[in-house]
């Protein structure tokens, strides 16, 4: 019976031995022939079967652009194959295993968590370099000739929450049942599936935020973590809550065609669709780059990539990539990112970053949750 490492050794010589990237998968723009082995741009090696990321709608435009980016400056190489698939999903297909058929990367709108960091090593990965790549707000939005809503955490929780502080199934139906201050307009939220890296931020930073308002529920989390994680963050069935899809660009076309109706995605979306919709406060504080780069805006998160160091050498190409990713003209306060709607990390943290993809360093385990 072969090992895992044998197994994993094997996929990735096959990796090595192959020149053309993974089938039935569209590539974004650009040339779709791979590269000859051994095929350089300068003094970079960008030899090997194309790039294939997978991951949140939410950095997918980001990875794209550095896709384009980098096939612009390294016309030689295969083009970048770039797939949303949602975080929890791409991360379920990066640790699926080494070699051709398995993606380079997975791009992510939460942190991996400990459980991934072990289905990982399972499957013989276990050089995972993970990327903070920017910041993002979870923001929720509303129609530009909306009802102008002013929310708090503990609003949305109480509002969208399957059971209400009592434990007895919510029946709520407007948000002046929630809150006699705010209007008697239906309750209608939409917002990702439970696969999506947003849905994993929109329950930890707004609707366990509402929950620990209340002592006795705040209090479980210490007692009983997993009634404290059913009774915070599982939504309501019933109506008030849709779950619309990893596409937040049909959440937004919703939005317009449902001026009461609220959509929850991440800021770059909100960024892209001024026209459209508008942010809507929470704790008083409207989502903006200024309060989402200052963490001032409640809902602010960091947005991850992950790379596969078992492929960098049959891949010469991946680290090339990850460095375009790691320029302070690509995620600095201005690069061409900030175009898209990245809001740049702290300084420090992009110095860190970069040093692990020039390093090709490996997470650090023991700190994954």
């Amino acid at each position: 019976m072969k090992t895992p490492f044998l197994l994993a050794t094997a996929a990735l010589l096959a990796l090595a031995a192959c020149d053309s990237g993974p089938q039935n998968v569209q590539p974004i723009e650009g040339d779709q022939a791979g590269t000859a082995a051994g095929a350089t741009a300068g003094a970079v090696n960008v030899s090997g079967p194309a790039i294939r990321a997978v991951g949140s709608s939410t950095v997918y435009p980001f990875t794209t652009a550095v896709a384009e980016a980098f096939k612009r400056q390294y016309p030689q190489a295969a083009t970048p194959i770039v797939e949303s698939t949602g975080t929890g999903g791409g991360i379920k297909l990066f640790c699926a295993g080494v070699g051709m058929q398995h993606p380079d990367l997975a791009n992510a709108s939460r942190r991996i968590k400990k459980s991934e960091v072990e289905d990982c090593a399972k499957n013989g990965v276990n050089q995972i370099v993970e990327v903070q790549v920017g910041i993002d707000g979870i923001v929720m939005a509303e129609a530009t000739n909306g009802p102008a809503l002013k929310l708090t955490p503990r609003d949305v929780f109480l509002a969208l929450a399957a059971t209400g502080p009592d434990g007895k199934p919510n029946t709520k139906r407007t948000w002046k049942d929630v809150n006699a201050a705010l209007p008697a307009l239906r309750i209608e939220v939409l917002g990702p599936p439970p696969t999506s890296g947003t849905r994993d931020a929109f329950n930890e930073l707004v609707l366990e935020a509402g929950c620990n308002s209340f002592a006795d529920l705040a209090a479980l989390k210490k007692s009983n973590e997993e009634e404290y994680k059913t009774r915070c963050t599982k939504v309501r069935e019933d109506g008030p809550f849709v779950e619309a899809g990893e596409n937040d660009n049909l959440i937004v076309q919703k939005l317009v065609g449902n001026p009461n109706a609220l959509g929850v995605f991440g800021y770059s979306y909100l960024e892209e669709n001024l026209d459209k919709v508008r942010g809507v406060a929470l704790d008083g504080v409207l989502p903006t780059y200024e309060t989402i780069a200052d963490f001032s805006y409640p809902a602010a998160r960091p947005l991850y990539v992950y790379a596969k160091g078992e492929h960098a050498r049959a891949k010469p190409a991946l680290k090339a990539f990850l460095g375009e990713y790691a320029k302070e003209s690509t995620w600095g306060a201005n690069g061409y990112l900030k175009g898209r709607g990245l809001v740049a990390a702290p300084e420090d943290v992009r110095a860190k970053n970069a040093a692990a993809v020039e390093n090709m360093t490996p997470l650090d385990k023991a700190g994954v949750k």
